[in-house]
Order: structure tokens, then sequence, then C-alpha cells
């Protein structure tokens, strides 16, 4: 099952590490301005607003959430050929907003199998999460030469490949059983009504928005300041390779330094990690250093939410759950975020982007000091 699991996660994340460095690089040569890139990804984002909800009620009232991963993700496919039948704004904003629409109905659910696979070895997670991002790795140093050589061009052709093998390797993954729900188990809406978890989502929620900049922005950041395609592949890779060093050590700072430290470590480094962006671009051994911060900024981050939703939303809350952590963070964060970015960088300019995004990390470190309390892990 380990491998069943991994491997879906590997070819998840590879995909992303096709779209998310280089659809922006793609959009350029496409002839968009700023604005206009900033838009489309965020329409990208901003479906995992809704789409997680819709498709974590199905799958709750179901009970078949490997059903619901595995429609999902054939009709995202489908939706993303799309894209070989015109480059206008009107079409792409079209085609993506239906393939993300599919797309982001597959990993809050898997999310969800994946914990209930394990059972009580949730501390385990982590080192299965840990193949996305060995996944991303592949995909954006190897995709960095390619483009390099042949062009931004190849990107839809390899995300329809990419796609199609996250598909094939859902069918390979079995249902899992969740766990019944406990004697006392709490309504959803009493759920969301307490301080812990209003502050739990509203930390994902501008921590995400800060990373707007960087899942929008970066690639084209660092090109405007001479960097190559491989170059950047490269830096992206860094950072996830540092993010798998997390995976592989969270079952053990979990127990030892508890959920609420790891948190506010994460959001601290996180706007240490902007503000090195925003005002030394232009030195690449500061970049590389920087870039090692994504350890907390995505993974630490990452692997301390999972746990924290899991513990909170319980029984039959367990999809919506992981759902509402996605549609909150992921999407209505960074969609805010990536919006947010292209109006900054074309205002502002991109340091002062990477600026405001430092602050809303900060902002999100004060608001998890305030109101998650250490008994929370």
């Amino acid at each position: 099952m380990y491998w069943r699991l991994s491997g879906f996660y590997f070819f998840y994340f590879a995909a992303l590490g096709a779209l998310i460095p280089y659809w922006g690089l793609y959009l350029r040569d496409l002839g968009f301005g700023a604005a206009e890139i900033g838009e489309l990804v965020a329409i990208i984002i901003a479906t995992k607003i809704i789409a997680p909800n819709v498709w974590g009620w199905i799958a709750d009232h179901s009970g078949r959430r490997m059903a619901v991963v595995r429609i999902g993700c054939l009709l995202a496919v489908l939706a993303f050929a799309g894209i070989f039948l015109g480059h206008g704004y009107g079409w792409l904003a079209l085609v993506m907003s239906l393939f993300s629409f599919f797309w982001n109905a597959a990993l809050p659910q898997f999310e969800a199998v994946t914990l209930n696979h394990l059972g009580d070895d949730t501390h385990r997670y982590s080192s299965i999460r840990l193949w996305g991002s060995i996944g991303f790795i592949v995909a954006v140093v190897a995709l960095g030469a390619l483009f390099d050589r042949a062009g931004t061009g190849w990107l839809p052709a390899v995300l329809v490949l990419l796609l199609g093998a996250i598909w094939l390797s859902s069918l390979l993954v079995p249902e899992a059983t969740a766990a019944p729900p406990p004697s006392d188990h709490e309504p959803l809406r009493r759920v969301l009504a307490k301080p812990a978890v209003v502050s739990l989502l509203l930390v994902c929620f501008l921590l995400q928005a800060s990373h707007g900049p960087y899942y929008t922005f970066y690639s084209l950041y660092l090109s405007a300041h001479g960097y190559s395609e491989t170059a950047i592949g490269q830096l992206w890779a860094l950072g996830v390779v540092a993010e798998i060093g997390v995976f592989l050590r969270m079952h053990q700072w979990l127990p030892r330094f508890g959920a609420r430290r790891l948190l506010l470590a994460a959001t601290a480094l996180t706007a240490l990690r902007w503000l090195l962006t925003a005002w030394l671009v232009d030195q690449a051994w500061v970049m590389v250093a920087a870039q090692t911060l994504h350890a907390a900024s995505y993974g630490v981050y990452h692997a301390v939410a999972i746990f924290l939703v899991h513990g909170l939303f319980t029984g039959p809350n367990q999809g919506r759950g992981q759902a509402l952590y996605s549609s909150l963070s992921f999407g209505a964060g960074g969609a805010a975020g990536s919006l947010a970015a292209g109006y900054l960088w074309t205002g502002i300019g991109a340091s002062g982007m990477y600026v405001a995004a430092a602050a809303t990390a900060a902002l999100a470190g004060l608001i998890a000091w305030r109101g998650i309390a250490p008994s929370s892990g």
C-alpha cells in the first residue's frame, strides 16, 4: 500500500512541478502581461475555494472517496486538453477553470484516504507525502533543461501526459475504511465556531496568500534578473529538497516540539524568506539560502496543518475538514495572493511585492501566537 499511495503523490506533484514554475513563463511567451498572468494563475487557484468543498460533500455522503478522486482526475485530463484548441485570454480562462475544478477535487480526498489507510500511524504521513516532493523535483529540473533548449511551448503536452499518469495511479489505490465517528461527534458548524479552528484557518489563508508572489511570479522574477530556465528549475528543486528533509523528520519533531511551536517557527521563517527574496535577488547564494527556507514555509507548515486539521475534524467531518483547509488556504489564500501579486508587481514593483508577502506571513504568525493554544499539540 505504501507504494500505491506514494505513486499518486509522485505524479500529482510532478504535474504541479510542471505547472507552477513554468505556467507564468508559458503565458509570458504567449504575450500576456503581469496583471493578466496574475489573473490567469488566480483562476486556477480560486477554484480550490469551491471545488474541494463540493467534492468533499459528495465523498462524505457517498463514502466513496477514491471514486471521487478517479473521476476528478479523469475529467481534469479531458478538460486540460482543451488548451490545444486556442490561446486567447477568454479561452484559457475557461479551460483552466474547468480543469482546476476537477483537478482540485482529488488531493483533499486522497489526503483523507491516506490518513485512513494509516490508521493509528498518522505520523507516517510525511514519509509517504515526501514522494510528492520527489516528483516535483524530477519534473522541475528535467523541464527546466528541456525548456532552455526547446522553449515552453512543450508545456501543455507534458502536462497532459502527467495528468494522465495521475489518473492511472489513482486506479491502483483501494478505498479505505474510515474510523467510526465518536459517540460525542460534533456537528460541523460547532467545530467551525471554535476559536482554535477559526485561528488555524485564518493562519492558513494568510500564509498561503504570502506565497502568491512566489507561485505566480518567482520564475519571471528570476528571469528578469538574468537567471536561466535551468537555474530557475534548480532553485525550485532546491526548495523541495529542503521540504523532503522536513517530511523525513516531522514524525519526530511533532511529538518533541508540538504543533504550535512548529507553526510559529514556520511563519517567522516564511517572513524572512520573502524579505531575502525582495532585497537580495541578485545574490545567487542568498537565493539558494532563501530557497532552503521552503522547508519551513511549506514543509513544516503543511505537515502541522494536516496534523491539526485531522485532529479537529473527525468522523463524518473528515473529508470536509480537509476540503476546508485546501479551499481556504491553497484556494482562497493562494488566489488572493496571486491576484494581489499581479497588481503589486505593476504598482509598486517586484521587490515591494515580496515585502508585502513578508508582512502577510508575519501577521499569520501573530494570529497563530494569539489564537492557537499550546495544548493544540
